[in-house]
């Protein structure tokens, strides 16, 4: 594993070797920088996803209670901060009634004690050092080292009935097309009903086929943890533009507003996968997160190829695509430095990027899908000039005092940029 260490001794590396910008060349870094587990970066995109998921199950967890298993234990990254945030968000209504990791397994199905877990996680223990004292009446804690304890932890994501299953550590391919039958209860129904995979490939993809066949609503590990990924960009980014002390200074006003961000990130892909999910019923949400990815990377491959023949005032408003992604505190830290000390092709791909994920969030995959790429280039570009008029006239209705301006605005800010494009300019 990397640890802090060694990503401050490989940016010391890169800073001696004359590197051009040695802070920009890895991110998660303790100091000048965003550390993922710190700050749990990646937990927060998972979060999102399961808040939603459980929504869509017509549970509110923020009004609910609701159970959840998860693997990877209180010590590690995504699992540690789910036991955090799932307490931050939800309290009392988030029952763990299971936590397994590689030194056994914790259980309960009352829920285990929050505060317990979280001394664990604050002090990066695992699961099998939960007070027993804290447990309720059915509730156990088994060592891998006891009797059946390896098994007892190998089979805790199967045999635990809850309404949602994080994988936040685990081998991969845990689950697979010779075992997923294991994941589900005597009478055929998934122990829990909802998957998030905050852990990478713990599913296979013949799985997760059999397992949406059986009713179970899967979050593609590809949209559910991309957060840390995300982070990263922000963070060098960030690193661009400021040396250390000057990162420092802004570090946790700039770190809140980036989580902000990617809270926001995230609830725009989980909530269209979900839409997406209404229109094709018959089609696993992983595979329409494999399908959202492709055509959002094919449309900004697309307008990349474009934008070198785009026109001043073009360039123009993709500035503002740039403002609506970089954090405020960076922006106003960086000022003009925003355009002259971040290479030209990173701001690029940053338009491309955003801009093409934008409007496929806002119009829905079929938007862009299957047109062909010179299309594409142009109808973004329409769509980004279109955007703009709709946002002035958005601003205008909102200074108004006529009857139904109000209305008007937020029907404008909906779709009046979709309408728009009909126009014959």
């Amino acid at each position: 594993n990397i640890t802090p260490d060694h990503i401050e001794w490989i940016v010391s590396r890169a800073r001696a070797r004359k590197y051009a910008m040695p802070d920009a060349f890895m991110s998660s870094k303790p100091g000048a920088g965003i550390n993922h587990k710190v700050y749990g970066v990646t937990s927060e995109g998972v979060n999102v996803f399961l808040e939603v998921a459980l929504r869509a199950r017509g549970i509110d967890p923020r009004k609910q209670p609701f159970t959840v298993k998860i693997t990877g234990g209180p010590d590690g990254d995504v699992a540690g901060n789910m036991i955090r945030i799932l307490n931050r968000d939800y309290g009392n209504n988030a029952r763990i009634v299971g936590i397994a990791d590689g030194s056994g397994v914790g259980e309960d199905p009352d829920g285990l004690d929050h505060t317990e877990l979280l001394r664990l996680f604050k002090e990066a223990l695992p699961i099998a050092k939960f007070d027993p004292k804290k447990l309720g009446k059915h509730g156990a804690v088994v060592p891998v080292e006891a009797p059946g304890g390896v098994m007892i932890r190998n089979t805790l994501h199967n045999r635990l009935k809850a309404d949602a299953f994080i994988p936040g550590g685990g081998r991969p391919a845990t689950i697979n097309e010779s075992n997923w039958r294991d994941y589900l209860t005597k009478i055929g129904k998934p122990s829990a009903p909802i998957i998030v995979e905050g852990a990478n490939l713990f599913l296979t993809p013949g799985a997760r086929k059999e397992l949406f066949a059986a009713g179970c609503l899967i979050f593609k590990d590809s949209s559910a943890n991309k957060c840390g990924v995300i982070c990263s960009s922000y963070e060098i980014g960030a690193s661009m533009l400021l040396d250390e002390k000057s990162f420092m200074a802004i570090k946790t006003e700039f770190v809140e507003q980036v989580l902000v961000k990617l809270r926001e990130l995230s609830r725009f892909e989980a909530e269209l996968l979900m839409a997406e999910g209404r229109r094709h019923p018959h089609t696993p949400l992983t595979e329409l997160s494999t399908e959202l990815s492709k055509v959002i990377n094919q449309a900004a491959d697309a307008i990349r190829a474009a934008m070198d023949s785009w026109t001043p005032a073009d360039r123009e408003l993709a500035k503002q695509v740039v403002r609506e992604h970089i954090p405020q505190k960076l922006q106003d830290t960086a000022g003009d430095r925003l355009w002259t000390d971040i290479p030209q092709a990173y701001l690029d791909w940053m338009v491309a990027k955003r801009l093409a994920s934008g409007i496929v969030y806002r119009e829905g995959v079929n938007f862009l899908e299957g047109v062909e790429p010179d299309a594409v280039a142009a109808l973004s570009l329409r769509y980004l000039r279109k955007r703009d008029e709709n946002r002035r006239l958005v601003e205008q209705l909102k200074g108004s005092t006529a009857p139904g301006a109000a209305r008007a605005a937020e029907l404008l800010a909906r779709a009046g940029t979709r309408a728009a494009l009909e126009d014959f300019d």
